[in-house]
């Protein structure tokens, strides 16, 4: 699943494994590169090991076995603060007793950067986050988006390569949080850095990231753009953890290329596109996302199959309508329709007919 190619590449884990008691895994035999530049999100759920690479990647914790390489050369015995990389988290960590301006000194000050040079480079920063006019205030004065704007802002001081970010947007409302990630972003390109973002928010990922690792259970379940994650999910747990997504079991009736025929629990019969399912008679879990469901059957041409769907409850959300249906014996079937001109609004009680494209619908891994 994960990228082995590390030759030349500026971050690098190889076979990387951490146990904390000697016997369970927490990071399983992990492969992963990333070239300069780079945004990188390491997306998945409590406890699937996302915080753990980052923290050997800090240096705070060390590899159980295996290799972590910076531009090539193997950093394991190589202390945090020597690995010249930023560091932003979600609770800020700033000195409470310093004012902003001491704050972003004391990374220039451990790597014996002189007076005039240290003023210019925070001058820089604070510009670079919006912050030049609070140098001079304390921690305790500023509000949580600013004091995480001070946080970006000490990490970049030192015009550190690598800068890794642990939920650093957590703590801050949802308007705030969405304005945040299009900066950190676009400081990120603008700076030409590489950034490993960790997050178990998948739409921060989605919006962020040039490539996103989706972890579970200690290993990369798939590793790819934004996009592809979204549309081409290579498993059950990417297709219910990015994004919404349906899903119907069934078993494989009949396959032939890019298309198979799915008899599902109910006893209906649909067409999906086989990922991780080979043989005739395998179980699967068939996978389609809200915005790919048809309620208008004529749209998908005379060979598609249909499935007979009642309509539970009809929810205006101003640019789209959400609509909860009973199909196949489930009653948590979401169809989403963009609010347009002549778009049917649905009646709970209501009987219809939906489908869909088969390279939408996914057969994966029950």
């Amino acid at each position: 699943m994960a990228d082995t190619a590390s030759g030349d590449a500026f971050v690098a884990f190889e076979r990387v494994q951490k146990s904390y008691d000697g016997e369970t895994l927490v990071v399983k035999d992990l492969n992963l590169s990333m070239p300069k530049g780079e945004f990188l999100t390491m997306l998945g759920p409590s406890g699937s090991g996302k915080t753990t690479c980052l923290m050997m990647l800090a240096g705070f914790e060390t590899a159980t076995h295996g290799e972590i390489k910076l531009e090539g050369k193997p950093i394991n015995n190589i202390p945090p603060h020597k690995r010249g990389i930023g560091m932003v988290f979600q609770n800020y960590a700033l000195f409470p007793h310093m004012t902003v301006a001491e704050n972003l000194s004391f990374p220039l000050e451990v790597r014996k950067i002189g007076k005039s040079d240290r003023e210019a480079k925070i001058k820089r920063a604070l510009d670079m986050v919006q912050m030049g006019d609070f140098g001079g205030r304390r921690p305790a004065q500023l509000s949580g988006g600013q004091q995480q704007r001070i946080a970006l802002a000490r990490a970049l001081v030192f015009e550190p390569e690598l800068v890794l970010m642990d939920e650093p947007l957590g703590a801050l409302d949802k308007q705030l949080r969405e304005s945040l990630q299009f900066e950190i972003t676009n400081l990120a390109h603008e700076l030409g850095i590489t950034v490993v973002y960790v997050t178990h928010d998948q739409t921060e990922a989605l919006t962020m990231s040039d490539r996103v690792a989706v972890f579970d259970d200690g290993r990369i379940q798939q590793l790819a753009a934004p996009d592809v994650l979204y549309e081409s999910p290579e498993n059950s747990f990417v297709a219910q953890f990015i994004g919404e997504n349906n899903t119907l079991g069934g078993r494989i009736k009949q396959k032939s290329g890019e298309t198979c025929v799915v008899e599902l629990d109910s006893g209906e019969v649909i067409d999906a596109k086989p990922v991780n399912v080979k043989e005739v008679g395998e179980r699967t879990l068939i996978s389609i996302r809200p915005e790919r469901v048809e309620i208008d059957p004529e749209a998908l041409g005379p060979d598609a199959h249909t499935l007979k769907a009642e309509v539970k409850e009809f929810i205006y959300m101003g640019d789209t309508f959400r609509t909860r249906l009973s199909v196949a014996g489930k009653d948590d079937f979401i169809v989403k329709t963009r609010n347009r001109a002549g778009q049917a609004r649905l009646q709970p009680g209501q009987t219809v007919h939906i489908g869909w494209l088969p390279q939408d619908c996914r057969a994966l891994d029950a």
